[in-house]
C-alpha cells in the first residue's frame, strides 16, 4: 500500500499572497504551513533516511507515513520501537513548526500498543492539544495500513527564537 507524498504530488506548492506580512511568506495559514514542512524536509537527512513521507501538513497538525523495511527489524521480527518513535518524533515536529516559527522539542513518551511488521506502512497523526505562549502538547497516534494503533506518543514542545522559513 503506498500513501501519497505532500511534496511529491505537487501539493505543497504556493504562491505568496499580496501584501504579506512577512515579505516573501504566504498570509494563507495552509500555505505557510506546507512551505515550512518543505524546508524542514528538505534540510532533515533522518526523515529521509527513514523514508518517512509528508502526507499532509496544516496549522498545528501534520501526517507522515513510512514502510517497515527489513532492516528496521528487531530480533523478534517486528518492527524496532525506536524506528516506531522516530516516526511520530518527526510528525511532532512537522506539526509543532507548521506557523513557521521555530520549536523544539522539550520531551516526549511513547505507549506501543501493538507490534509493527516488515512491509507495514505506518502512518503517524500528530495534533496539536494545547499551545500557550511557548510550549505545546502534541498527541500523536501511529497506525497500520489497516488502521490498527500501533503507538500512542505525547510530545512537548518548545518554542524558541527564530522561523523554520525567513521572509
Amino acid at each position: 500500500m503506498s500513501t501519497p507524498d505532500l511534496f511529491a504530488t505537487g501539493q505543497g506548492g504556493y504562491a505568496p499572497a499580496e501584501g504579506s506580512a512577512q515579505p516573501g511568506l504566504p498570509e494563507d495559514p495552509q500555505a505557510l504551513a506546507e512551505l515550512a514542512a518543505r524546508s524542514m524536509y528538505d534540510n532533515d537527512p533522518a526523515s529521509q533516511a527513514l523514508g518517512a513521507r509528508v502526507v499532509s501538513v496544516a496549522p498545528g497538525r501534520a501526517s507522515m507515513s513510512m514502510t517497515v523495511r527489513r532492516d528496521m527489524l528487531n530480533g523478534h521480527q517486528t518492527c524496532h520501537g525506536g524506528f516506531i518513535f522516530a516516526l511520530a518524533d518527526s510528525t511532532f515536529a512537522f506539526a509543532c513548526n507548521s506557523r513557521n516559527v521555530a520549536t523544539v522539542a522539550s520531551g516526549a513518551t511513547i505507549d506501543f500498543l501493538a507490534p509493527a511488521f516488515e512491509h507495514d506502512v505506518l502512518t503517524a497523526n500528530a495534533i496539536e492539544s494545547s499551545l500557550a505562549g511557548r510550549t505545546g502538547l502534541y498527541d500523536v497516534d501511529v497506525v497500520n495500513q489497516d488502521g490498527k494503533r500501533i503507538a500512542v506518543f505525547r510530545g512537548r514542545s518548545y518554542r524558541i527564537k527564530g522561523q523554520v522559513v525567513q521572509g
